[in-house]
């Protein structure tokens, strides 16, 4: 049995295929993934961290090939796909550079004693991943768990499983499953799975939070989010700022989890916003087939995802929405929804709180700096967020109200990351880290060895009833 994958531009068009992993078999390759494990943990971490860069390397020279395959099986622009792919290797990288110091044993000994900190890896980790960036997400699990030592089980999305599986060829100690939820679930519940990792929506996440749950295994969740981008009264963009703030909405179709899915506008400011957003939007956006250099924006991954956008906006209609298109779809069969502000929601429509996952974004208008922080609070999800000021003390001010794991002032989306930011989510948005130490850490537990003062050659001794006396 195989899962054939479809370009969501062209669906008559079939990209490739990858074989399922029955349920069945998750224990062998499981269990082949824990022999990978015994060898690769026994190797010296600047071996590891070697094998990471050139496979950097490896990639980089690949990139060309890499993103003409993940923009034909995600829709992806090839601009955007080049670009993940390089944002990929860099990740590499910067592990390769700087996990030597996060891994790093440590030892006090002094008149109290011995201690040894030491990190060790939890032995084979499941990475679940999304296909909407499928090689940085994937990486982004890949580079430190392999870094720590740990071997991976990587379990891609049925929707975009091509490129990283040929991503995941150029990695040492990563073997590749797909399938669906029954095999999922079959892996999470492994005994020799040592952490899970996954990175997509909520329902999903749920799943897998309760399956490990029951085995004890601990999890990192990096689920979905309805970001909030705020502008007080004092924002001033340019052109420029104007286009990026597009693309913080509509890159990848608004397919990404940390994408401006809400705009909070001074209700005094409102026209003058729609007017230069307007004309940023007719000046950047171009939608069509992802392989054109030209487009900046390719369909929805799936006839289901267009489906969903189609009932949103229906709903957003009804609720008295005025829609602003703000380009043409093409004349396709292809996947395609036309990118669309939509005016005069009240917020508990459908689009302005829930997650939309596409091309349709509202605009909010407030007329006081609390009401626009209580509304954009009003969200079981707390993932991303933004604050665009003038004053960046006053947007940081503001930034500390809001109830999101990672705030980006005056940008958001992928162009206010960074590589030392860790970022992931709270309410229900997940928990853990990715990026920067935080990242590097979530993948090793902290081992101890312990000799007290007290039962060293000559020392003073102590009760076997006692507790410690004082320490520093």
């Amino acid at each position: 049995m195989r899962i054939q994958r479809e370009n969501p531009a062209r669906p008559r068009e079939i990209v490739g295929s990858v074989p399922v992993t029955t349920p069945d078999s998750v224990d062998d390759v499981v269990r082949e993934a824990h022999r990978d494990f015994r060898e690769w943990s026994r190797r010296p971490l600047g071996t590891r961290l070697a094998a990471l860069g050139a496979a950097a390397d490896r990639m980089d020279a690949k990139r060309s090939d890499l993103a003409a395959l993940l923009a034909r099986e995600s829709g992806k622009p090839v601009a955007d796909c080049r670009g993940e792919i390089g944002f990929a290797a860099t990740y590499l990288r910067w592990v390769r550079d700087n996990a030597a110091t996060v891994l790093m044993a440590t030892t006090i000994d002094d008149d109290l004693g011995r201690i040894e900190c030491a990190p060790a890896p939890y032995g084979v980790v499941a990475a679940i991943t999304p296909w909407n960036a499928p090689i940085i997400l994937s990486v982004l699990k890949l580079g430190p768990a392999l870094a720590a030592g740990n071997t991976v089980v990587l379990k891609p999305s049925p929707l975009a499983p091509l490129a990283i599986s040929a991503v995941a060829e150029l990695l040492p100690g990563v073997r590749v499953m797909h399938g669906g939820a029954e095999t999922v679930r079959a892996l999470v519940a492994h005994p020799l799975i040592g952490k899970v990792a996954f990175t997509g929506g909520g329902d999903a996440g749920r799943s897998i939070a309760a399956t490990a749950g029951q085995a004890l295994t601990p999890v990192v969740l990096e689920l979905g989010g309805n970001d909030p981008a705020v502008f007080l009264d004092d924002f001033a963009l340019t052109p420029d700022d104007y286009e990026r703030l597009v693309l913080a909405s509509f890159a990848t179709a608004g397919q990404v989890c940390m994408a401006a899915k809400r705009l909070y506008v001074p209700q005094a400011r409102f026209d003058e916003f729609i007017e230069s957003y307007l004309a940023a939007a007719r000046r950047i956006l171009t939608v069509g087939d992802p392989l054109d250099e030209k487009v900046t924006m390719g369909p929805v991954v799936s006839r289901a995802a267009a489906a969903r956008m189609t009932a949103l906006a229906a709903d957003a209609w009804n609720r008295g929405g005025w829609m602003l298109p703000l380009a043409e779809s093409p004349d396709s069969d292809g996947y395609f929804v036309a990118p669309t502000l939509v005016l005069d929601l009240p917020d508990d429509a459908d689009l302005v709180r829930l997650e939309q996952f596409g091309p349709a974004v509202p605009v909010l208008t407030y007329d006081t700096e609390d009401e626009a922080l209580a509304r954009a609070n009003n969200s079981e999800l707390g993932l991303g967020a933004s604050v665009w000021s003038v004053d960046e003390d006053r947007a940081f001010t503001f930034a500390t109200r809001l109830e999101a794991g990672f705030t980006f002032i005056n940008t958001h989306n992928r162009t206010g990351m960074s590589l030392r930011a860790p970022f992931g989510g709270t309410k229900r948005s997940g928990f853990g880290r990715e990026y920067a130490v935080e990242g590097l850490r979530e993948y090793v537990q902290t081992t101890v060895r312990h000799a007290p003062a007290a039962f060293r050659a000559g020392g003073p001794g102590m009760p076997a009833r006692a507790y410690p006396g004082p320490t520093r």
